[in-house]
């Protein structure tokens, strides 16, 4: 193996990202175990049996990647499929604890603090593919953008359909959410990129 030209490449090769990556898996399960059989009422209504697919299979995005692609990478992204799955975690562990029932503020923390994963989840992602920093915090919070604009349009799907109970969201929910959303973003493809990028002194054509 090649020595690492940035630095998500080392941190993938390290044990403690491969046990952080699999005890946050082990978690998103037990959290839904939790919420699925536990007999919590204030989860009543909050439709998480038709969460599942896209909360657990977060879990599966990227070894499934890694699974089909013709050329195996080496070492495996740990980083990036950790931080991907994160924002589920934080927000279904947020439920099961009862953290959105009894502090307001829950749900504007975690808009903010789960985009700072994701984001970072694509970056780490971005630079196992590509050392090069020109754009990449535009490219990062670009991506964070996109991605709460598509998160508000199921929102605003499944309140309109009353699919599990409705959401009862108003505009300012959905404003609040975009700023926040994108806020984190920006703060995600900061860290991204001085934390997980380019190794300092390393130079790329």
């Amino acid at each position: 193996m090649q020595p690492p030209t940035n630095n998500v490449t080392y941190f993938d090769s390290t044990d403690i990202a491969r046990r952080i990556n699999h005890l946050i898996k082990a978690l998103i399960v037990i959290l839904f175990a939790i919420a699925l059989f536990a007999p919590i009422s204030y989860l009543e209504g909050k439709a998480m049996g038709m969460r599942v697919p896209l909360f657990v299979g977060s879990a599966l995005v990227i070894p499934a990647f890694e699974r089909f692609r013709k050329i195996g990478r080496t070492p495996y992204p740990h980083v990036a499929d950790a931080f991907l799955v994160l924002p589920f975690v934080v927000d279904t562990f947020g439920n099961v604890a009862g953290l959105y029932e009894n502090f307001a503020v829950t749900d504007d923390i975690l808009h903010c603090i789960n985009w700072v994963f994701l984001v970072c989840a694509f970056q780490a992602f971005r630079y196992r593919r590509s050392s090069q920093n020109p754009d990449a915090i535009l490219l990062g919070a670009g991506f964070g953008a996109l991605a709460i604009v598509i998160w508000e349009i199921m929102e605003w799907a499944v309140d309109t359909t009353g699919a599990g109970g409705g959401l009862g969201l108003t505009y300012g929910d959905t404003i609040g959410d975009l700023t926040l959303s994108t806020s984190g973003g920006v703060i995600g493809s900061l860290i991204g990129v001085y934390w997980l990028g380019a190794l300092r002194g390393v130079s790329h054509c």
